[in-house]
């Protein structure tokens, strides 16, 4: 789209479309019935994994379905939920990873070599034959000043003012070079970093705005549980910012921002014929509106106002699916006060747009295709534009749990340990009834030896009449054998193959009594980081098809819709999931130990200290631009230290040679302490100096000096 097709207010972006792109004809009869169709194909292939979905969620809630049959043996109905603490302990172990370093975990860096805007530039305001008369050794950077002091509290931002981020500003400082500075006094500069920086700061600004975050949450959680997660965006949103004015009336600030969402699972309907995302031609969402929510979409651009009120008059029309009833725990069933609305995104053929009477752009008209979002809803159009994007793609992101290469669905947690959960399921109810069975007397009653008509229930305090000289026993107890302890180990067992088919060891979510190597500290963190294997592979999916598609897309948008330079470059997008699977305590040893050999002076040049000071506070969990300064910042903090030193260290005066420091003790003339005790005469018994106790010659001492007056200052 044209820069003229977009408004820009207050710093907002407002994601216009062009009148070329509305529909305004009614000659529409085709393109709901080509929306419908896909739809219906959608919906038929997706049946198996419909069922998929309903077991994986009944496992999860502890519910039986209509399918399972009890027997009248069969008295116990206990579910034990080993499916939900599997699926909480991988959902939280992921939401953990993603978010250790407390920001959404995507970055934005320059390419290798990037195009358009330098990688390193750097000038010398000095001359070269100034470098050496201005060499000051006291300095810790080998010269006084390069007549470009930085105030306290400078920033990266201040040197961005003063040289600019683009090579279109930085050509305007002469002796501007390309590369790193190789003088004392060359201040060198990354134009590329820079604005990758702030391309960064700019999406996570954008995602903390959108709560981006709980959206990633909750997709994690379906992505467990089914085995997928569907997240939508960047889409354009208007966002209301709570304002008062000055005399206290509300006053609200709307901004448009790219904002991103949730869509469960259950309302996604992917292309049949694709594998994932990059082969999908199309996705139907199916929304859930009430009136107020159908209204509201006449207030979003190029929505057909008149439509959507004849809509509503129509009365609702919301097809229940049989799957609702099963996700509502069988609720009784109610008319459903709600609207169903299909929300299209895909291609569509250009020659049946334009029998249609939809206006073409003319650059497209020449194109067999063109991507289209569509809204319809009872049998109606509501919206009907071009994708907007550029390039133009399907918004939405599919990240599966384990990948099905066979299928555009993965499968997640409940799916993989089905079978043992019915197992643990049956093996814990045999063993609750054969408690109960064997813990009760079963009673036979020889009617015979006692009076006729009697009741024969039995409890506490129960009289039974006899005949009269009847001979025998009339009433026997038989104790039934308790055989649940053999079932309790079957259901063990179960458990165990739980762990190993879902890759989720008990003792990773609290499981007690763990035996073997995992009774000591070591052996736990051995069984840990063996665990950690399978999560690996699924946090390695969300950022190969979640992080990474919505950062891209999100740095399409802002090329495309925003227009502050400072942002602009050849940049990539990088997912940094699989950054934090490495344990914290041992990433952070193995920094510790890199920067302390790093340290040393031969290795020192070679070694990226600021990158290494910024991974070690990621490591320890802190934001590494709250706690860790920039170079530039650095430098002035270093000289704001300089004043804090010691004499020694700030030029004080030096003892001479072979002279021990002032105030060190004469045994240990390298002032170095050590330890050692230098050899001499220790006074005896009587002598000056003598604090020790001598026997009697000792206490008699001390006693006379007890009877002495105390000492006084006495004025002169």
């Amino acid at each position: 789209m044209a820069e003229e097709e977009i408004n820009l207010d207050d710093d907002s972006i407002a994601l216009e479309d062009s009148d070329e792109t509305v529909v305004t004809d009614a000659n529409i009869t085709n393109i709901i019935p080509f929306v419908m169709e896909r739809y219906q194909r959608a919906e038929d292939y997706r049946n198996n994994d419909e069922e998929r979905w309903l077991r994986s969620y009944r496992n999860y809630r502890g519910l039986y379905g209509s399918d399972v049959q009890f027997t009248e043996a069969e008295k116990s109905r206990v579910f034990i939920k080993v499916t939900k603490t599997k699926t909480l302990a991988a959902y939280g172990q992921m939401v953990d990873v993603l978010f250790a370093g407390h920001k959404f975990p995507i970055s934005v860096e320059p390419t290798v070599l990037p195009e358009g805007i330098s990688s390193d530039v750097n000038f010398d305001p000095k001359e070269p034959e100034q470098l050496k008369k201005d060499i000051d050794a006291s300095s810790p950077y080998g010269f006084s000043g390069d007549g470009k002091d930085l105030p306290a509290g400078a920033t990266e931002k201040s040197l961005q003012d003063m040289l600019g981020p683009l090579e279109e500003k930085l050509g305007e400082i002469e002796g501007i070079k390309e590369g790193v500075g190789k003088t004392p006094t060359s201040i060198t500069y990354s134009p590329a970093m820079i604005a990758a920086k702030n391309m960064e700061k700019l999406i996570m600004d954008q995602l903390q705005e959108s709560g981006a975050n709980k959206q990633l949450r909750s997709t994690v959680f379906e992505m467990s549980l089914f085995g997928t997660g569907v997240m939508k965006g960047p889409f354009a949103m208007d966002k209301e910012y709570p304002n008062w004015d000055d005399e206290g009336n509300y006053s609200p600030i709307f901004k448009t921002i790219p904002s991103t969402s949730h869509v469960s699972v259950w309302n996604f309907y992917p292309d049949p014929d694709a594998a994932n995302m990059d082969e999908a031609q199309y996705v139907i969402e199916r929304h859930k509106m009430s009136r107020t929510q159908l209204r509201s979409l006449k207030k979003r651009p190029y929505f057909r106002d008149n439509v959507i009120d004849e809509v509503i008059q129509q009365g609702e029309s919301y097809d229940k699916k049989y799957w609702e009833d099963d996700l509502s725990d069988y609720a009784p069933s109610h008319d459903v006060d709600r609207f169903e609305v299909l929300e299209y995104w895909g291609t569509c053929d250009v020659e049946m747009l334009l029998d249609n009477g939809v206006d073409i752009p003319k650059e497209l008209e020449d194109y067999d295709e063109v991507q289209t979002n569509i809204w319809i809803c009872n049998g109606k159009l509501l919206r009907m534009v071009l994708n907007p994007f550029k390039p133009a793609t399907i918004p939405y992101m599919a990240a599966p749990y384990e990948l099905n290469p066979y299928s555009f669905f993965g499968v997640g947690i409940a799916e993989n340990m089905d079978d043992t959960q019915t197992l643990m399921n049956g093996f814990m109810r045999m063993a609750v009834d054969n408690a109960v069975l064997s813990g009760n007397l079963l009673i036979e009653v020889d009617e015979t030896n006692l009076v006729p008509g009697q009741d024969l229930s039995v409890y506490p305090g129960k009289v039974f009449r006899r005949q009269g000289g009847a001979p025998g026993q009339a009433i026997f107890g038989t104790k039934f054998p308790n055989v649940s302890g053999e079932n309790l180990q079957l259901f063990d067992k179960a458990r165990q193959l739980a762990d190993e088919s879902t890759g989720m060891p008990s003792f990773a979510h609290g499981q007690t009594g763990v035996q073997g190597v995992g009774r000591t500290a070591s052996g736990i963190s051995m069984l840990m980081n063996a665990a950690s294997g399978s999560i690996k592979t699924v946090v390695k999916n969300i950022d190969d098809y979640l992080l990474r598609p919505l950062g891209e897309g999100l740095f399409r948008f802002n090329m495309q819709f925003n227009f502050d330079k400072n942002t602009k470059g050849d940049l990539e997008v990088i997912a940094r999931g699989t950054e934090s699977l490495m344990a914290n305590e041992v990433r952070s040893q193995r920094l510790m130990s890199f920067l302390q050999t790093a340290s040393s002076p031969a290795l020192a040049p070679f070694a990226k200290f600021n990158y290494i000071i910024r991974e070690i506070a990621k490591s320890m969990d802190l934001d590494p631009d709250k706690v860790t300064n920039n170079m530039d910042e650095a430098m002035v903090q270093a000289e704001l230290l300089k004043g804090f030193q010691g004499p020694a260290q700030a030029g004080g005066a030096v003892p001479p040679q072979g002279q021990p420091p002032a105030g060190a003790n004469p045994l240990d003339p390298t002032g170095a302490g050590g330890g050692t005790i230098g050899t001499g005469q220790a006074p005896v018994p009587g002598e000056q100096g003598f604090t020790g106790n001598d026997g009697q010659a000792g206490a008699a001492a001390n006693q006379a000096a007890a009877q002495q007056p105390p000492a006084t200052n006495t004025p002169q």
